[in-house]
C-alpha cells in the first residue's frame, strides 16, 4: 500500500468516526430533550392536581373572610345599640332627676304650708355634713 492509500483510509476512519460521534451525539441531545418534555410534563400534571387544592384553599380564606367581615358588622350594630340605649338611659336618668327634684320641691311646699308640720330652715353656714333635705317633725 502506498502512503496516499494509507491517509485516504485514515480519513474514512476518521470521517467515520466523526459522523458516528455526531449521530451519538444527536440521539443523547434528543434523549435529553424527551426527558425534559417527561419532566415539564410531570411537573404540569402535578400543578394541575396542585391547582384544585389552592382553590380550596382560597375559597376557604374568602369564606372565613365573609365571615370575618359579618361578624365585625355584627358588633358594630350591637355597639351602636349599645350607645342608643345609653344615651337613652341617660336621657331618662335626666328626666327622672329632675321629676324627683319637682317631687321635692312640692313636698317641701307642703311642708311650708302645713300647719302640723315643723320645717327646720337650714342656717347660713352649712354643716359638716348637711342633710340632703331638711328634716320635718309632725306636730304632736
Amino acid at each position: 500500500m502506498d502512503q496516499t492509500t494509507v491517509w485516504v483510509i485514515v480519513a474514512i476512519v476518521v470521517l467515520v468516526v466523526i459522523v458516528v460521534a455526531v449521530a451519538v451525539s444527536r440521539r443523547r441531545g434528543t434523549r435529553r430533550e424527551d426527558a425534559e418534555r417527561a419532566r415539564a410534563q410531570k411537573i404540569r400534571e402535578q400543578a394541575a392536581a396542585d391547582q384544585v387544592e389552592v382553590q380550596r384553599r382560597e375559597a376557604e380564606a374568602a369564606r372565613l373572610d365573609a365571615q370575618a367581615r359579618l361578624a365585625q358588622a355584627e358588633a358594630d350594630s350591637r355597639a351602636a345599640d349599645a350607645a342608643a340605649l345609653q344615651n337613652e338611659a341617660r336621657a331618662r336618668s335626666a328626666e327622672a332627676s329632675g321629676a324627683r327634684s319637682e317631687l321635692d320641691e312640692r313636698l317641701s311646699t307642703a311642708d311650708r304650708i302645713d300647719p302640723d308640720v315643723t320645717v327646720e330652715e337650714p342656717s347660713t353656714a352649712p354643716p359638716a355634713a348637711a342633710p340632703a333635705e331638711p328634716r320635718t317633725e309632725p306636730r304632736a
